[in-house]
């Protein structure tokens, strides 16, 4: 983490756990009239009335999830609270409210903690959530985060990702593989940084891709949309890690098959450039990369018309009976059995 030697850096001791609590909460303010209680209890109070309730966690850690030699500790809060955001949508869901909690070092000091929840009050504020409560404690070993994000959604509308049946079209939103490869260029100039610290890299070339991994962003804009035109998925899950595997994930909870078209995969011009200036197959990030936080559905086909030529959404395949297997259907017309090989934690 480089560091501003100007800076000030006021010791966590200083304000003790509840002061700490305290002082990095202060501005967040209610928005949902289902908050009757939030931070400052034992616990929140929530009043969700006739909607269904959905609830996910996840766990960033220092050093498996996320570097701070090139991650901007504002934009660590703000992608915590986004990821969290984005397993929320993936349920056709209205993220309402989240929990912060973090194990922190002694490294940090209250300005670089005052840094990470401007990261989360962005969220907070553009997301329209409200932050409820939450924990904090000490860490031998760096930084870590854990968010709890909770949703409505109203009558029958959650979708699961065992709902694709055979003859749904397989749809993804946005394009892949930028976040991946955004983090290559990062590492490459973590690397060169080590050399020759005076270096200034010009990383314009790559602002797409960068954002990409740095700030992502939750796709609340298609779960609306297709509400709005009517459509409902048949089964859903958000691209965490990779393509690939969240095909993977939703042909098994469905008991079904798939043909994957490699010709149709969503890539961007920048992803393109970039997988060729590193030599890497630009089908193989976008099977593998993850961490892009589209939304991967089915729907049924009487529902296509409703989402032809929309630029969010992009037919990418489609489901078969279980017996059919899992394929990616080259460009040249092969096919080839898919296989997990995205992001997989306790690899050695």
């Amino acid at each position: 983490m480089i560091e501003d030697k100007n800076q000030q850096h006021t010791p966590l001791s200083d304000l003790g756990e509840f002061g700490l609590i305290d002082h990095l909460t202060k501005n967040f303010k209610i928005n949902h009239t289902s908050t009757i209680k939030g931070i400052g209890d034992d616990a929140a109070v929530l009043d969700f009335k006739k909607n269904k309730i959905v609830v996910t966690t996840d766990l960033l850690v220092e050093g498996v999830h996320f570097d701070l030699s090139y991650m901007p500790l504002k934009h660590l809060g703000y992608k915590a609270v986004v990821v969290n955001i984005s397993d929320v949508c993936a349920m056709n869901a209205e993220a309402t409210h989240v929990t912060i909690s973090m194990a922190v070092s002694n490294r940090f000091p209250l300005e670089a903690l005052e840094a990470l929840y401007v990261g989360i009050e962005t969220a907070a504020s553009i997301y329209n959530i409200d932050v409820i409560g939450g924990d904090t404690t000490s860490s031998t070993k760096g930084l870590l985060i854990s968010i709890t994000a909770i949703g409505t959604v109203q009558g029958s509308n959650e979708v699961y990702r065992s709902g694709a049946k055979p003859n749904d079209l397989l749809v993804v939103s946005g394009d892949l593989g930028g976040a991946y490869m955004g983090l290559q260029v990062l590492e490459r100039e973590k690397e060169v940084y080590k050399v020759n610290p005076n270096n200034q890299p010009d990383l314009e070339p790559y602002t797409y891709i960068i954002e990409r991994q740095l700030k992502p962003e939750a796709r609340r804009d298609v779960v609306k949309l297709l509400n709005d035109l009517g459509v409902k998925p048949t089964s859903m899950i958000d691209i965490s890690d990779g393509l690939s595997s969240e095909i993977i994930h939703i042909c098994k909870q469905s008991q079904v098959g798939c043909d994957l078209y490699e010709e149709k995969i969503p890539l961007d011009p920048a992803v393109i450039s970039t997988c060729e200036e590193f030599n890497i197959d630009s089908t193989t990030v976008a099977l593998n990369g993850g961490e892009d936080y589209e939304l991967l559905f089915t729907i049924s086909q009487e529902d296509f018309t409703k989402i032809k030529g929309n630029p969010n959404l992009t037919v990418i395949g489609f489901i078969k009976e279980k017996e059919a297997g899992l394929h990616l259907v080259t460009r040249a017309g092969s096919r080839i059995p898919i296989k997990a090989q995205g992001w997989k934690n306790f690899n050695d």
